[in-house]
């Protein structure tokens, strides 16, 4: 089942480390046939709280990749590229099966 890493931005510094990141991320997503799906662009607060950077959702084929790919060692090793300079709160969160309705949520 898919599996999203999905990031809430609250703030960048956007420097020569957060280009360097960016440069060498897709390297990282490759092995894991992760790939963004969502990654900044406009959005609207609808309701409650948001971060003022944006989201960022990167999809993976399934939990155990998504998983895979944020223990990598090629992902362990740009990581502090961005915590230095980005604060957010991300998740590894599974997705649903096609044509899932919500009111299958009430049989578990």
């Amino acid at each position: 089942m898919t599996a999203y890493a999905i990031a809430q931005v609250h703030s960048v510094e956007f420097g020569p480390d957060i280009v360097e990141y960016l440069e060498r991320i897709d390297a990282t997503l490759d092995p894991f046939d992760g790939r963004f799906i969502v990654h900044g662009g406009t959005y609207e607060t609808v309701e409650g709280r948001w971060g003022t950077g944006g989201t960022i959702v990167i999809e993976f084929p399934d939990f155990e990749r998504a998983r895979a790919w944020w223990d990598s060692p090629a992902y362990r090793a740009i990581l502090p590229l961005r915590t230095r300079h980005m604060a957010a709160d991300i998740i590894l969160v599974e997705g649903v099966p096609a044509g899932y309705r919500g009111a299958e949520a009430l049989k578990h």
